[in-house]
């Protein structure tokens, strides 16, 4: 909330980039809250939460529209400082605010459509095979399907090829005005601090959704009933519910403080573009 009236308060709103970032800020709300719902069905009536129940599918349907929003955001942005540095010296691209406005309605309709699936029929409440352990009444191909082209895909595999590219760049245009006799002060103190932002992102998000992503194997492999492998592997589910949650923390942190030092100097990379690679092509 913090985050989102910041943004709503500075005159920087207009910004296409701001726009994703408050978006950010709203999908780590919804996944605050959606959290929360489960802690609270957790403390009340515990059962639900193991066995499964009827009442556990909005919850779960809800965490996982968050989930989904805040990966197709962290995609979003990557991709955004992407192309601010890549076309900056040959396009200029410049994202407008109609195309973050679209990128965000999109993200949202894809997150909601895909977590939305287990309340329009793919659930196991009527059925005990393919029944997951860890989120019943969700089913392990449910499960399966969302994780593997959303958390390893979207939010470990798309991030680490963006940022690496990103950091290649800026070494590539660095070693060519070394080689012209031009200062590179700019474009070191820029590397330095894309390859750290880079570095805590991908770290962040690794360590929010592993665990998570283990556990769905799990779930998939295993052959136990619920009271089998009670309290141990639930306290393992709630360990992964907290470090995704610690993930909403964290995104601020990380894209909100620091957006302003590396918005600057990105625009800083955009304002060396025309003049110093033309004349280094000559």
């Amino acid at each position: 909330c913090t985050v989102i009236f910041t943004r709503i308060a500075t005159k920087d709103l207009h910004k296409p980039i701001s726009i994703l970032f408050c978006n950010l800020a709203f999908s780590d709300l919804f996944t605050s809250f959606s959290g929360f719902w489960i802690s609270m069905l957790f403390i009340t009536n515990p059962d639900i939460t193991i066995f499964g129940s009827k009442d556990m599918l909005a919850p779960y349907a809800l965490y996982t529209m968050s989930i989904l929003s805040t990966i197709y955001n962290l995609v979003s942005i990557g991709i955004e400082r992407y192309l601010a540095v890549a076309e900056s010296m040959r396009t200029r691209f410049r994202a407008a605010r109609n195309h973050s406005v679209a990128v965000v309605l999109i993200n949202w309709v894809l997150a909601f459509f895909l977590g939305c699936l287990p309340l329009m029929g793919w659930n196991c409440l009527h059925r005990r095979k393919n029944l997951s352990v860890l989120y019943s009444p969700f089913c392990v191909d449910y499960l399966i399907f969302i994780t593997i082209p959303n958390v390893v895909v979207a939010a470990f595999i798309i991030p680490l090829f963006t940022y690496l590219r990103i950091i290649i760049i800026l070494r590539k245009r660095k070693l060519r005005m070394k080689a012209c006799g031009q200062a590179t002060g700019t474009y070191k103190s820029a590397e330095i601090q894309v390859a750290r932002t880079s570095i805590f992102i991908w770290l962040l998000a690794l360590i929010s959704y592993a665990p998570f992503f283990a556990g769905v194997i799990f779930d998939a492999t295993n052959h136990q009933c619920h009271v089998d492998l009670y309290p141990g592997i639930y306290i393992f589910r709630n360990c992964t519910a907290m470090l995704i949650t610690m993930n909403c923390l964290g995104n601020p942190i990380i894209y909100t403080l620091k957006a302003k030092p590396l918005g600057d100097k990105l625009k800083a990379l955009k304002c060396l573009s025309t003049n110093r690679v033309r004349a280094c092509t000559v």
